[in-house]
């Protein structure tokens, strides 16, 4: 897999608005009312990455949850990144609700 030119990655980040594109990455941060929240969402974002075979950076600070996405192998980002970005936001949109 190869990495998205910067004119596709703009093009692609109109699908998944709540992201940004830090250097070579893809990032979001979540916020949540309690940790146990936040926790709860890591456990299903690390299901859904498993099945996907590709894993972000997930950085916890108790109401917030961060996470960085990239294709290390392609040196950059990849459609990779935006299927788990867009999966990410499924799982946080059911969160919102709650």
């Amino acid at each position: 897999m190869t990495a998205l030119t910067s004119q596709e990655i703009n093009q692609q980040l109109k699908a998944v608005p709540e992201w940004s594109k830090r250097a070579k990455t893809l990032h979001r941060t979540c916020k949540f009312e309690t940790f146990l929240m936040s926790i709860a969402f890591v456990r299903r974002i690390a299901k859904r990455a498993e099945k996907l075979q590709h894993h972000p950076d997930i950085d916890i600070r108790y109401d917030k949850v961060t996470l960085t996405l990239t294709t290390h192998d392609a040196g950059g980002i990849t459609e990779k990144d935006f299927a788990l970005a867009e999966q990410c936001d499924e799982v946080f949109a059911k969160f919102a609700k709650s």
